[in-house]
């Protein structure tokens, strides 16, 4: 009688729980195990090789090298940097210094023409003062040039941010406030006031 093939091996397979499980009776290893025995043999593999005197010897020498590069480089940014400072000091010295060269340049032919009126002999009164005025117009051409303007006085309103008060005077002829004489010119540098006009005002 044929028996069925598969309900044989089932039925011993019931017999010898163990024959299905391992059938060349082998012992067997967890792939858990396996993979740990892996990790370490790379981490002592590692560590034999942290521990290798030749190859710290190596890695020291390495990192010394880029220790003593970075320092040279500090060391030629440091005196770039004291160079750098040294040299912008120096040029604005420079600039105080000279600073007034091209006011002193303008000025400087105005010297000239007062030299040539004091060394004038013979000449009559009308002449000399022809020739300071002459003077006094290259002057104050100079100093418009520079942007010193006088302050407008005489007539004005007083202004106590452009003009100094130091006498007063009753006037019908002219309202309070009012400025009826210069006694000192004061000047604008550009649009600041560098000397206020000492005046006269009206006071009822």
């Amino acid at each position: 009688m044929v028996r069925n093939t598969k309900q044989e091996d089932q039925e011993e397979l019931n017999e010898d729980p163990a024959r299905g499980e391992n059938p060349h009776n082998e012992p067997e290893r967890d792939f858990t195990e396996e993979a740990l025995d892996a990790v370490g043999e790379e981490a002592g593999g590692a560590v034999a090789e942290e521990s290798d005197p030749v190859l710290l010897r190596q890695i020291l020498a390495e990192q010394l090298s880029k220790a003593e590069e970075n320092y040279d480089r500090l060391v030629r940014l440091q005196a770039d940097y004291d160079n750098f400072r040294r040299r912008t000091r120096q040029e604005k010295e420079e600039f105080y210094k000279y600073a007034s060269e091209k006011l002193i340049n303008t000025l400087l032919p105005v010297l000239d023409n007062f030299e040539l009126a004091l060394s004038a002999e013979g000449d009559s009164i009308e002449n000399i003062k022809a020739g300071v005025q002459m003077i006094y117009k290259q002057l104050l051409d100079v100093l418009a040039t520079e942007g010193v303007t006088p302050i407008p006085a005489v007539g004005e309103q007083f202004d106590p941010l452009k003009h100094e008060a130091v006498l007063r005077a009753e006037s019908d002829e002219h309202p309070d406030n009012t400025i009826v004489q210069e006694l000192r010119r004061g000047y604008f540098l550009k649009d600041k006031v560098i000397r206020p006009s000492m005046v006269k005002v009206v006071k009822s």
